[in-house]
């Protein structure tokens, strides 16, 4: 029981159930959508695969690592360092709303579970959903590679089930990306791994426009 524990938490962090709203976030898929960027699988496939080999490869996991290292470390400045760098690679209003309201949500939810030093670290963490991610898995044994695989699954899985409801995907034709793209993850987490600090960023251009756009859409299912 105790070597499968901390499978079964990560499962619990990734699960699209967890109260943080994630499922009211599109990432600039709903304009894109409006836009004609993607009206199909063969789109959608295309458009996550270059944010997961760019943006998590290059920003999101190399960081999740680094501020996983920092709560296991008991270090909060170093973890706020890590935050920032994190929000200043959000290249859109909306996608720095996305993290911190997360964050926000998150920071509650380990209050509930009555995480170790949870209500000490809160300032920090409610700045960001990786970092409340990251303080999660120390506090519960996850090894490093296993909670960035399990954060990259969360963030493709979510994208998906919002494609699927707006260009619209069959639910069948959803689960044929989430197989092909989730075998992109296991080299995405080697690249994050092997990132040294001063090779941290990376820069989405179609993602920031989106995104920018997606702020004043006229009619959206999504939270902007």
């Amino acid at each position: 029981m105790t070597t499968d524990l901390p499978l079964l938490r990560l499962l619990q962090l990734v699960s699209p159930s967890l109260p943080i709203g994630g499922f009211t976030y599109s990432q600039g898929i709903e304009w894109a959508v409006e836009a004609g960027w993607l009206n199909t699988a063969a789109d959608l496939d295309a458009w996550l695969a270059d944010q997961l080999q760019s943006s998590l490869a290059r920003v999101d996991l190399p960081l999740l690592v680094r501020m996983q290292a920092a709560a296991a470390a008991r270090d909060p400045r170093a973890m706020g360092m890590l935050i920032d760098r994190l929000i200043a690679a959000r290249e859109t209003m909306e996608l720095r709303l996305e993290e911190s309201n997360r964050g926000r949500a998150l920071a509650d939810l380990l209050l509930a579970w009555a995480l170790a030093e949870a209500r000490e670290w809160r300032p920090v963490l409610a700045r960001s959903q990786a970092a409340g991610f990251a303080f999660a898995a120390a506090a519960w044994g996850i090894a490093p590679r296993h909670a960035a695989a399990g954060y990259a699954w969360a963030w493709l899985e979510g994208l998906v089930l919002t494609a699927v409801k707006c260009v619209p995907l069959g639910q069948t034709q959803g689960q044929q990306v989430l197989v092909r793209l989730a075998g992109l993850i296991p080299s995405v987490l080697d690249q994050a791994q092997a990132c040294p600090d001063n090779a941290i960023g990376a820069s989405c251009p179609a993602l920031a426009i989106a995104s920018s756009a997606h702020e004043t859409q006229y009619t959206r299912l999504f939270r902007s």
